[in-house]
């Protein structure tokens, strides 16, 4: 059975997330502040991370950018869950590392279905019959869930992951920012364009010297070049 931890300081919101989740088969513990979420996660290592951005002790932000730079936990994916709708908001959530991010009011089944379809995206299994994918310096493993460059290991988050072997997988053709929101997120999701931009920004930055192979095709979209 697979672990979430919703980390939310009201008691109403966190009784109705851990209902429906309970409905669905998931264990859940729950946190009513970021001190005691990042203890839990560090010690129990669940699958997956509800977190709300407005914390009494500490902010969801901050509590995320812990998770993301400890080595037990920076693999776990985050949903951010907040009041705030502002894009701003979305986008440094999104730069500090959550895989996604929903405002309130929201539908507890629609963020049930968002929290089964990360989880999905990070089963090796779904994975293992898709190629090896070797362009230039990098070398992406499906199977084994990693990417090489210049035989160093990328650490990469699900989305970043599937940004990148989508991209190598239509190697040379543009694909549109749309079209990105659509074969990586997986879902109907009320994410902007520019939540696009920020994960290839972050994937930029760790490919490192194979960052340029990513091309930017102005006004479209996203490629990987055609040849090294």
């Amino acid at each position: 059975m697979e672990t979430i931890l919703v980390i939310e300081d009201d008691h109403d919101i966190a009784e109705l997330i851990e209902h429906h989740l309970k409905q669905n088969r998931f264990d859940v513990l729950v946190s009513e502040n970021g001190t005691q979420g990042l203890k839990i996660a560090r010690k129990q290592t669940p699958h997956l991370i509800i977190l709300d951005l407005m914390l009494p002790d500490m902010g969801g932000l901050e509590v995320c950018r812990e998770l993301k730079t400890t080595e037990t936990t920076k693999y776990i994916p985050v949903i951010m869950l907040t009041a705030k709708g502002e894009e701003v908001d979305r986008i440094v959530g999104f730069e500090v590392g959550a895989d996604d991010y929903m405002t309130k009011p929201f539908s507890p089944r629609e963020l049930t279905l968002r929290v089964k379809a990360i989880l999905r995206r990070g089963e090796p299994q779904q994975l293992s019959s898709e190629k090896i994918h070797k362009f230039g310096s990098i070398t992406l493993d499906p199977s084994k869930f990693q990417v090489m460059v210049i035989n160093k290991e990328i650490r990469l988050t699900s989305i970043e992951f599937k940004l990148l072997q989508y991209l190598l997988t239509t190697k040379g053709r543009v694909a549109t920012r749309e079209q990105l929101l659509d074969h990586v997120w997986g879902y109907e999701a009320a994410l902007t364009t520019r939540t696009v931009d920020t994960h290839i920004k972050r994937l930029r930055k760790k490919l490192e010297v194979a960052a340029d192979y990513v091309e930017t095709i102005r006004g479209i979209g996203y490629r990987v070049k055609e040849k090294v």
